[in-house]
């Protein structure tokens, strides 16, 4: 296939992600059976993401013209995907095939229909696609690798394919800094930069910092406006049990009965948890985001707060195309390896 028809059978993949479908639906469902944190209203937010964001034609043409892709000696790419969220890993099947590279799956078991649906979908389109992908229990005769885990699959995964040109992904988190002078309603979309997917991306805000004497009033009260989050049983089992171990421990917190905020200078916090840390001067913050890149996927802030890039409230999960994970661009990766 030449670059305009992978192209096309993308767009015409986008307009089917669009439209209902009964055997999606059935997918849906059947993942959802496997893995009770993927429900379906986040296994449809997350096709209506990648139909508009990534496989739109505009924008898929517009990023696509800022690289050379020539035709070229293909070669096997091994990906590892992660299944903290649904189609995690779309974007680097997608790469791939835009590259004109064949990409070798392992799927994780936390996530395993929705990407065979995509390809049955896109054999539909185009017959000649089956050629760009293969799904495999076990790796092997790859060229190259590109493997998403946590801080310890990461070490296995860098020992393992040392030899190989590769792009491991360890965990990152989302951060955000708060002025106290947001309003009501960018607080709410703030919401979603922490409880959409239950906060279990990369991209999810797990840690806020805010100025000396903060009040925190009008933030719990902005996202209580989510509580029917905790009607999730897994969810409320994690915020009930992070709940108890911190009343037990007397440690100080904050929560209001669908969160739970705790001063903590970890980035990373657990299921149902919100770390916040407290400032005096906002170049306290971007002396810390440059000293901790590498835990941070991104930050989110009203715009004009930091020199830094951010991402306004609510859109945390809202890539774009250019948007890599990790800040590493994995298209220009796959277009230069020897």
């Amino acid at each position: 296939m030449h670059l305009e028809d992978r192209i096309n059978a993308l767009v015409q993949l986008g307009h089917k992600l669009r439209s209902e479908d009964e055997y999606r639906e059935a997918v849906i469902h059947r993942t959802h059976f496997n893995n009770q944190w993927f429900t379906k209203d986040n296994q449809r937010q997350a096709i209506t993401a990648i139909a508009e964001s990534f496989l739109e034609e505009t924008k898929l043409r517009d990023w696509v013209s800022n690289y050379k892709i020539e035709t070229l000696d293909p070669q096997t790419i091994a990906l590892v995907l992660a299944g903290n969220i649904p189609l995690v890993g779309f974007h680097d099947v997608l790469c791939v095939f835009l590259s004109g590279h064949h990409a070798q799956i392992k799927l994780s078991e936390k996530d395993q229909y929705l990407l065979p649906y995509l390809f049955r979908e896109l054999k539909q389109i185009d017959e000649r696609t089956v050629e760009y992908f293969s799904l495999v229990e076990k790796l092997n005769g790859f060229d190259a690798v590109i493997a998403t885990g946590s801080n310890n699959s990461s070490r296995y995964f860098e020992s393992y394919f040392s030899k190989f040109p590769n792009i491991i992904r360890k965990n990152r988190n989302a951060i955000a800094v708060l002025s106290g002078t947001e309003t009501s309603t960018e607080l709410k979309s703030f919401g979603q930069d922490v409880f959409q997917y239950y906060g279990l991306g990369c991209r999810n805000v797990s840690k806020i910092y805010v100025p000396e004497g903060y009040n925190f009033e009008p933030l719990l009260e902005a996202l209580h406006e989510y509580k029917e989050i905790v009607l999730n049983d897994k969810y409320k089992n994690n915020f009930d049990y992070n709940y108890a171990i911190l009343v037990l421990n007397k440690v100080k917190y904050m929560a209001n009965g669908c969160i739970i905020l705790q001063e903590n200078k970890q980035i990373a916090s657990h299921i149902a948890g919100l770390h916040y840390e407290f400032y005096n001067e906002v170049s306290e913050i971007e002396e810390e985001i440059s000293n901790r890149a590498e835990e941070i996927q991104l930050v989110v802030a009203q715009d004009g707060l930091l020199s830094v890039p951010t991402f306004p409230f609510g859109a945390a999960q809202q890539p774009g195309l250019a948007d890599y994970a990790d800040g590493v661009d994995t298209l220009s990766f796959l277009l230069d390896l020897p």
